[in-house]
């Protein structure tokens, strides 16, 4: 029943006669299904938000525990030494590099996405002074154009922000040899839809441009291969598929070729080429580590460890077929079973364009979402209208998908979702 990247149906067996039966033997066949039992996920919740925040790893809370009494009720100052904790952002950036086809010293796990962003973008104006544009796309997540806006706004007053339509070739056809930086999400966080990473760049690269690769919807969920499509930086967060917690630490990639050029605006004591000589003058590393600024946040670097323990043994193509066919499922039993009901799907159809979540529309998204989270199916809603769902295969199962579809049919064929109870909106959405 399921061949190749995707799943496909026979001529005695169709997405509209699927038994659930049929699913359960689709979850005994699946090879990652063994992933899910390492994650501590309330028993009856369908978490369909995992592209927001990742689930919690079971060993998390021990490791927690162990490293808090053992790291800082007892090491205390001492372990930044003896735990290892002054290196961590590097050999925990070495651990994730393989992840997104990077080398050894071309990662950093630090501050956040926005901040790495801010210091991307600057790095790589400064590399580019002649040029006076900044290049986007409409539907980028308004965070990362926020940041954008900011850089432009205080250090480089005479660049523009240009914002391209949000498809590969709109993009492609707005980059020219005015381009200084293009900066892009390579999986849009509405649609879903990925960006032809290696084409983009190859055509920045053309005009002169460099390029900024914002990770934050692939890393841990689909393949990213960075060096061999020759991208020159990127950034990403690891809370969501990456599963280390609300505020886990960003990261960032810097190129090889590019780490003796770029430098680090933010500049702080751990950027230092010595911290610990205390010189009142800064030199920079000449390192990655350049990057550095404050501190780093340990305790917020622990359910990440563990979080790698697990992928580090996952195969990035079998994630991938899972999550393309967890997504073609739900939206061809969603067009089964809730047809007729103003769901317009929002995401690309072509699951090969298409990251690991679904997205969909209508006039009363807020409402059906806030139904759904109260029958214990978790997704997320973005205004205005757009009911989204990520699916995390390492612990989303078929059956999973098949119920929450159940659900949804309900809540529309019984118009739960009027209730004024759903309408209610809150801050965090």
């Amino acid at each position: 029943m399921w061949m190749g990247n995707l799943y496909y149906f026979n001529e005695n067996l169709s997405s509209k006669n699927l038994s659930f039966q049929d699913i359960k033997e689709l979850d005994l066949q699946d090879p990652l299904a063994n992933q899910a039992k390492k994650f501590d996920i309330p028993e009856g919740l369908i978490y369909l938000d995992g592209n927001s925040l990742g689930a919690m790893p079971k060993s998390v809370p021990d490791y927690f525990e162990k490293e808090i009494r053992d790291g800082w009720r007892t090491g205390l100052i001492r372990s930044w030494n003896g735990k290892g904790w002054h290196n961590m952002p590097l050999t925990l950036g070495n651990r994730l590099a393989p992840m997104m086809g990077a080398n050894e010293g071309e990662v950093l796990i630090v501050d956040s996405t926005s901040l790495n962003l801010f210091k991307m973008l600057v790095a790589a104006l400064k590399m580019r002074p002649e040029r006076l544009e900044v290049l986007s796309e409409k539907g980028n997540f308004p965070s990362d154009i926020h940041v954008v806006q900011g850089v432009l706004n205080n250090f480089f007053p005479e660049t523009n922000l240009v914002l391209a339509g949000h498809t590969d070739d709109e993009i492609i056809a707005t980059i020219n040899d005015k381009t200084a930086v293009v900066t892009l999400t390579h999986v849009n966080y509405k649609t879903g839809e990925i960006h032809d990473m290696e084409r983009i760049t190859r055509k920045a690269h053309e005009h002169g441009a460099l390029i900024i690769w914002d990770l934050a919807h692939s890393l841990g969920a689909l393949p990213v291969d960075l060096n061999s499509c020759n991208a020159d930086f990127a950034i990403g967060c690891t809370y969501k598929y990456l599963n280390s917690g609300h505020g886990g630490p960003a990261y960032l990639f810097v190129a090889e070729r590019h780490l003796k050029q770029a430098t680090n605006t933010l500049t702080g004591w751990q950027g230092h080429a010595n911290p610990f000589s205390f010189d009142i003058n800064y030199e920079p590393a000449e390192t990655i580590e350049k990057f550095r600024c404050g501190s780093p946040a340990i305790l917020s670097y622990l359910a990440l460890e563990k979080s790698l323990d697990i992928f580090e043994s996952i195969n990035f193509l079998e994630l991938r077929k899972k999550s393309q066919n967890l997504t073609q499922l739900f939206i061809e039993l969603v067009e089964s079973k809730c047809s007729g009901f103003g769901l317009e799907l929002y995401s690309p159809k072509d699951p090969n364009k298409r990251g690991s979540q679904v997205s969909f529309t209508h006039p009363n998204g807020w409402e059906i979402m806030q139904a759904l989270i109260s029958l214990d199916v978790i997704g997320d809603f973005r205004a205005p209208n757009i009911i989204r769902f990520g699916f995390t295969p390492l612990y989303t199962s078929y059956e999973n998908v098949w119920r929450a579809v159940d659900i949804l049919s309900d809540i529309l064929h019984k118009e739960i979702w009027k209730d004024p109870v759903y309408s209610v909106r809150s801050l965090v959405t």
